[in-house]
């Protein structure tokens, strides 16, 4: 007797007996499966080629930036890391730089005041005194007050004073462009702001006449303010000559 069957008298248990097809045959539950095959090594050799071509990629970057850059020296600390950490690009190359120095042209407007300064008339700014002297000024040799010390100018236009005889007495004579007055405050020696206050809305082209110690403002044919305090007359074979202290400021 079959210990497998139902015994009589004993409920049927479920699903007995077992329906379907019995095991391994067609149709029926697949057996077990069989465990995983191992990863390929062919996965792990383009891993490989592909790490490799991504390392020697950023060597070429930094030694293409290191010769680029040879002219300036080598590639910095900085600059290495960063092209060795970018995958396949190549850090961007230095322009190269002209060791020669470059002159460059003076520009025209920087030229310019020197032409202007070279137009500025020479001389000594006013008030600054030019010459100062006692000056001999002989009968019909007009002296060049513009010049340091005065001359007699051969030019007789160059001239700016003279020193005449009228009717028995002497006589300051402005000439060529010259002009001057008496400075009638004998208590006070006239500055040059005194006689620049007064030549040109008082001054004379005429003769004047010559006393020692009579003061005179003036203004020669260039526009210098002058002082001129006569001081000794003589007379050499009947004409004048007169001796004076003479100040000549710049213009």
């Amino acid at each position: 007797m079959n210990s497998e069957e139902p015994r009589q008298g004993w409920p049927t248990p479920p699903g007995y007996p077992p329906s379907g097809p019995a095991y391994g045959a067609p149709g029926g539950p697949p057996p077990t499966a069989p465990p995983a095959a191992p990863p390929s090594t062919s996965s792990h050799r383009g891993a490989w080629i592909g790490a490799g071509a991504t390392l020697v990629a950023a060597v070429i970057g930094v030694v293409g930036t290191y010769m680029v850059a040879g002219n300036t020296g080598p590639a910095s600390p900085a600059q290495a890391p960063a092209a060795a950490g970018t995958a396949g690009a190549q850090a961007p190359a230095a322009a190269p730089q002209d060791s020669a120095p470059q002159q460059s042209s003076p520009s025209p407007v920087a030229s310019a005041p020197a032409a202007s300064a070279s137009r500025t008339p020479s001389g000594k700014p006013p008030g600054t005194v030019q010459w100062e002297g006692p000056l001999l000024i002989e009968y019909a040799k007009p002296k060049d007050l513009d010049a340091a010390p005065p001359v007699d100018s051969k030019v007789n236009a160059d001239n700016d004073f003279a020193v005449f005889s009228s009717f028995g007495s002497e006589q300051l004579r402005p000439a060529g462009g010259a002009k001057a007055l008496v400075w009638e405050d004998p208590s006070k020696t006239p500055s040059y702001e005194d006689c620049a206050g007064v030549v040109d809305t008082l001054g004379t082209t005429n003769d004047l006449d010559l006393k020692t110690g009579r003061v005179f403002c003036g203004k020669t044919k260039e526009g210098r303010v002058v002082r001129l305090t006569a001081k000794q007359f003589t007379r050499g074979s009947g004409t004048p000559n007169g001796t004076f202290d003479v100040v000549v400021w710049g213009r």
